[in-house]
């Protein structure tokens, strides 16, 4: 059940993708180039592999437990979480002004990555904290953030989503939570809210929740929809808890996976009212907590990348110390651990290929969220805004399906002891499957690839990002070398039929859109099967030229390799899904309900 942080994996794709030490000339971030990369994920693998991996069986095994209101965590976790919030791993992208690092989202990713693997129950909680934080210092007033803040940010407090309602799943124009304006300016807060991750909990003294409610009178549908701080303890002036707010647990919900974290049902308002604080202006709720959606989405994403990790890993040690049948190659004359078989050396190739690959496109898209947000020049941010927010549902859709089959192949790599929950394997699978589905299923990623992010400038950015994959092409063909030209061929297919699906669907949302959207998660995993194919066809590049240089030949060797083991078995699906999408889509959209 060990855990060991991939490292130097992820400091390779820092350097040589994301550029760190370019990033590291923006201004605030002078102090965070490769060494400082290197030493902060040096550090968070220690934490990591030391404390927090070695919780994670336990957490499936004997997960969080409610009893008349209280939620207990798993044994370990309480201490866990105090020494995440004292080693400064949960402020580690926040301001400095707020008891933050201030370090760039590149670097934190890596971390969200290495907590995630090592133990995804307890990661959740910090997770939906760094949510709120960022809601927050966007739209908070300076008495919110005077308030609240510092404590978020150095985990003394914890902080919640709270979108989801019985009658209202993804669609919050059903939300029916309300909100009664106070003389004293302050709101009183009714109704109910499900599946909260981290509602209630025993690791921090106060819980934060972020609420959507509706004021009194308010516009119907998301128009009329409102964000409030609703504290579980009240906080005064000097920061001090008070009395406990009207916000209470009512149950938590019995789980697939991530069984160690309290998914809970919280009802506000039962004993006169839950004292609420509104962000920002009334009826801007949605595009407040759209700020800690995205935030939420990429690091669910970033999860997708960190249990694929985890279960690879898993299925590597299993299959060296395996002994079984003898080699088809008659290599061996006995019978030789299983890695020496064709078929399962296929799944582990699979395996790592799709999380390298994943990581790449990832840590590319939080470089770009670094600039977006910090670079000096206007039109640097304003480019790579673009290219993060169309990033945002790849990373989040693709990683997340993604790690279904990974996971999936890990349970196949260990034949019968994968089906058996003593070996482990099977808990990552379990936990991957509500990955593809909170912060916003595939499909809700998938439209919003397909209405905001390419119909709505006509493909424009989609398109640029084409062009960049097509320069890598002719970087490819210049090297010359059998495994760059190989992996070139495969990539200029692939973006040829990305292309073809960003015309049909930049071109066919209005005229047909049934059938572009029976075609959306389709033609979001063509994307991120492409975009991640195009990044470690930059690292391939970059292996090439490091193992001329002599650093590293086996590291190099093996990146030269992956890369173009992705070409030839995963990026060579994108021809195949550009047609199910432009020539296969329509047929869905002719199924009559007799059909089912």
């Amino acid at each position: 059940m060990s855990y060991t942080a991939p490292v130097k994996d992820m400091l390779f794709a820092i350097e040589h993708l994301a550029n760190i030490e370019q990033i590291a000339q923006i201004p605030g971030f002078e102090d965070a180039g490769l060494d400082t990369a290197a030493a902060v994920l040096e550090e968070c693998a220690k934490f990591n592999e030391g404390v927090l991996a070695p919780l994670n069986w336990e957490g499936d095994k004997n997960p969080s437990s409610f009893n008349a209101g209280v939620v207990t965590t798993t044994p370990g976790f309480k201490e866990a979480f105090r020494q995440y919030g004292e080693g400064g791993w949960q402020g580690l992208q926040h301001p400095a002004d707020f008891g933050g690092q201030g370090l760039p989202k590149t670097i934190g990713a890596a971390c969200i990555e290495m907590t995630n693997s090592a133990n995804m129950s307890f990661a959740l909680c910090p997770l939906l904290t760094d949510g709120a934080i960022e809601a927050l210092l966007t739209a908070g007033s300076d008495e919110l953030k005077a308030k609240y803040l510092e404590k978020l940010v150095t985990g003394q407090w914890t902080g919640t989503m709270n979108l989801t309602e019985p009658q209202a799943g993804s669609d919050l124009a059903l939300v029916r939570t309300r909100a009664e304006p106070q003389p004293d300016g302050t709101y009183k807060i009714f109704g109910t809210k499900i599946y909260i991750t981290y509602g209630e909990h025993d690791m921090a003294e106060n819980i934060i929740h972020l609420v959507l409610a509706r004021v009194q009178g308010a516009p119907e549908g998301v128009k009329g929809i409102s964000l409030f701080v609703v504290p579980k303890f009240m906080v005064g002036d000097d920061g001090s808890l008070g009395a406990r707010n009207d916000a209470h647990c009512v149950s938590i919900e019995h789980k697939l996976g991530i069984k160690a974290s309290p998914t809970a049902v919280l009802q506000f308002g039962d004993h006169g009212g839950a004292v609420g604080y509104l962000v920002g202006q009334e009826n801007r709720g949605l595009e407040y907590m759209f700020i800690m959606m995205n935030a939420a989405r990429y690091a669910v994403g970033m999860q997708g990348i960190a249990i694929s990790e985890r279960a690879y890993q898993k299925a590597v040690q299993y299959a060296k110390d395996r002994v079984q049948s003898r080699p088809v190659d008659g290599s061996i004359n006995a019978s030789a651990a299983i890695i020496h078989h064709p078929d399962v050396k296929r799944m582990l190739m699979t395996m790592r290929a799709t999380v390298e690959g994943c990581r790449a496109m990832a840590t590319v898209a939080a470089a770009a969220f670094d600039a977006a947000h910090h670079h000096p020049d206007a039109e640097a941010r304003k480019q790579n805004q673009a290219f993060y927010e169309f990033m945002v549902p790849l990373v989040k859709g693709y990683s997340t399906e993604t790690s279904l089959e990974v996971t999936s192949l890990g349970v196949q790599v260990h034949g019968g002891m994968g089906f058996i929950e003593e070996t482990g394997a099977a808990q990552y699978y379990r936990d991957a499957k509500i990955l593809t589905i909170y912060e916003g299923t595939t499909a809700i990623q998938a439209n919003d690839l397909v209405g905001r992010k390419t119909a709505r400038d006509g493909g424009q950015v989609a398109k640029g990002i084409a062009a960049q994959i097509e320069k890598t092409e002719a970087d490819l063909l210049a090297s010359g070398t059998p495994a760059a030209l190989a992996v070139g061929k495969r990539l200029t297919a692939a973006r040829k039929a990305l292309l073809d699906v960003i015309d049909f669907v930049a071109g066919g949302t209005k005229a047909q859109p049934n059938a572009v959207f029976a075609g959306s998660v389709p033609y979001l995993m063509l994307a991120g099967n492409v975009v991640a194919g195009w990044q470690l066809a930059r690292s391939l590049l970059v292996a090439q030229e490091l193992l001329q240089k002599g650093q590293d030949a086996a590291f190099m060797r093996a990146k030269i390799t992956t890369a173009q083991f992705y070409a030839e078995h995963i990026l060579v699906k994108a021809p195949c899904l550009r047609d199910s999408i432009v020539e296969g889509a329509s047929s869905v959209t002719e199924l009559a309900l007799e059909s089912f």
